[in-house]
Order: structure tokens, then C-alpha cells, then sequence
């Protein structure tokens, strides 16, 4: 016999403000006890050294949770000059120390421009990437080391936000505001930048600003969750089908919603009216304004289904 599920069936996105010191699940944990939802997951983790914004998708929403992950984010980073870690930030071990050179704004500006665009970053060690079925930051944490391939990735922004306050230089210390793809590792940027610097550097403090749709601004703290009536913590909860806004959608009938549930294809009229830019590829499927997943439209005008929610609340 199943054990009967305790929680409800919670639908929707929450934008937690994560704080310092706290693991990602250990975040989704709290946020998820707050609603007692049998189902959560969150959107790309966290270091327990970073803060701010941590999409957490409840019940048909973690369904979007794996779109999510190809958002791209925004960062503000600041970067310790002259200082290595184990781990690439400032929870490790410090294993190096240099000294740091006499730099000007523009040789630091010369410096990130080398960034910009499309670049092959390694990951680090401490990362959740699998090398052989195992964790990396496993194997890291029991001294080994192995080869890792250089990733593409993009960085759109990369903006100096300190360096000179009121004519005084910081010499050891960058606060950068960073816009990227997804896959794109923080601490790896923050080692490279130090790198062709000359004086190696760590992260000293991490917070996400933007993920895909959602930005800081939107987001709630523990407190205020743990502060808020439930009606107003359920006034929190983003739709499942935002973060999908960017796809076209098209209603169905009583007859093809009945036959997309049941998982079968159906023949769709396209005109420009109804699906203004529609061709091939992933639409959203609603019926009588409830959103009932996604489908793949076809050349000859079908829609199959692809991936189906259910809102069901009870």
C-alpha cells in the first residue's frame, strides 16, 4: 500500500531571497514547509556563500524547473585580488597568496573586456558536475583532481561597480555586476580574471540579481514568508506557466483539449489571428483559460502533446 501524501498540492513559483550561509535545499526546505506542498524543487543552486534570488517551483511547476536552468542570470561579485582558494571562493582554504600589482581602472577595464562574449571557461572542482557517476566536489574533497573540458559559454555584461570611491583606490578588491549564460561558473570567472591580473583571486561575496523573467525586486526573505498570512503567502505564488511566456500558445476546444489529455494529436487550423508568428516547434496549450501543458506543432499543422500539467489542487 502507498503512504498517503500529508502536504497539499501546491502550484506555482515563489522568488525566495536567499540568505547567507544556507544551502539551496535547505532553503526550499523551509520555503516548503512554510505552504506544506508534497512537491518542490528549486532552479539552480546556490553556494551557501551567495545570496539573493532562488527560483522555487512547487508541484506542476517543477515540471518548468529544467527550462528554468537555461536562463540567463545576473550576479553581483565581489573579488578578493591576491588570494586563492581551494574551492574558488572564501569558504575554502586559502592555498596561494601574491601580492597584487599597482592597477590603473583602465588596465582593469582592458582586463574584463577580454571576457566579453562567447569563452571556453573549465569548471571548477568544486562543482556538482559527475565524473564517472561521482560528484566533482566528492572527488575534490578527497584530494583528487581530474582533467575538465572547457565549456562554452557567453558573457553578455560585465561591469566594473567599484574600484575608485572618492579617488581612493581599493587595490585588492573588484566588485563586478556579471550577466551570463547558463553554465556560466562565477568562481571560475573570478580565478580567470585574477589570473591574467597576475595576482590570482577568490570570490568574497556572491548575489544573483536576475534569473530568465525574475529579478531580485520580486523576491521575499524567509522572514518576510514566515511573517505573512497564508492568504497573502499564497498571493506569492507566481503562475507555473510564466517563465514559459516567451512561447506561443493557442486555446483548444472542448474536443482537442479532451483528446491532448488522453495524448493524442490533433489538427489545428493556424491562422496569423490566433498564432500571430506561429511555425514549427513548443506551444502552450490552454483550455477555457487553464494551461494544460505543452505541445509540439508540426509542419502539416498538428499538435501533438509534449510535456502536460495538471492543476489539480485537491
Amino acid at each position: 500500500m502507498s503512504r498517503r501524501k500529508s502536504g497539499r498540492n501546491v502550484h506555482g513559483i515563489v522568488l525566495l531571497d536567499k540568505r547567507l550561509g544556507v544551502s539551496s535545499n535547505k532553503a526550499l526546505q523551509e520555503v516548503r514547509r512554510l505552504f506544506n506542498a508534497n512537491k518542490a524543487g528549486h532552479t539552480g543552486s546556490l553556494d551557501p556563500l551567495a545570496t539573493g534570488l532562488l527560483p522555487l517551483c512547487f508541484g506542476e511547476a517543477t515540471k518548468v524547473s529544467a527550462l528554468m536552468l537555461d536562463d540567463n542570470k545576473r550576479y553581483q561579485v565581489v573579488i578578493q585580488l591576491g588570494v586563492m582558494t581551494d574551492t574558488g571562493d572564501a569558504e575554502g582554504s586559502v592555498i596561494e597568496t601574491k601580492p597584487v600589482p599597482d592597477l590603473s581602472m583602465e588596465e582593469i577595464r582592458v582586463c574584463l573586456q577580454q571576457f566579453m562574449g562567447e569563452i571556453d571557461q573549465i569548471p571548477p572542482m568544486y562543482s556538482a558536475l559527475k565524473h564517472n557517476g561521482k560528484k566533482l566536489y566528492e572527488l575534490a574533497r578527497e584530494g583528487i583532481t581530474i582533467d575538465r573540458k572547457a565549456r562554452r559559454i557567453k558573457i553578455f555584461e560585465l561591469k566594473l561597480l567599484s574600484g575608485s570611491q572618492a579617488g581612493a583606490w581599493e587595490p585588492d578588491r573588484l566588485t563586478l555586476e556579471v550577466f551570463c549564460s547558463k553554465g556560466t561558473y562565477i568562481r571560475s570567472l573570478a580565478e580567470d580574471i585574477g589570473r591574467t591580473l597576475g595576482c590570482g583571486a577568490t570570490v568574497q561575496a556572491l548575489r544573483r540579481l536576475e534569473a530568465g523573467l525574475f529579478n531580485i525586486g520580486q523576491a521575499k526573505t524567509i522572514e518576510q514568508l514566515t511573517a505573512m498570512s497564508e492568504q497573502d503567502l499564497f498571493q506569492c505564488l507566481i503562475d507555473v506557466d510564466k517563465p514559459l511566456e516567451s512561447l506561443p500558445c493557442t486555446h483548444l476546444s472542448d474536443e482537442q483539449a479532451i483528446a491532448i489529455k488522453y495524448g493524442q494529436s490533433i489538427n489545428f487550423n493556424r491562422t496569423p489571428d490566433l498564432i500571430p508568428g506561429m511555425g514549427q516547434g513548443t506551444v502552450r496549450l490552454y483550455h477555457a483559460a487553464v494551461f494544460l501543458g505543452l505541445g509540439e506543432m508540426l509542419l502539416d499543422g498538428k499538435i501533438i502533446p509534449k510535456k502536460l500539467f495538471n492543476m489539480n489542487s485537491q
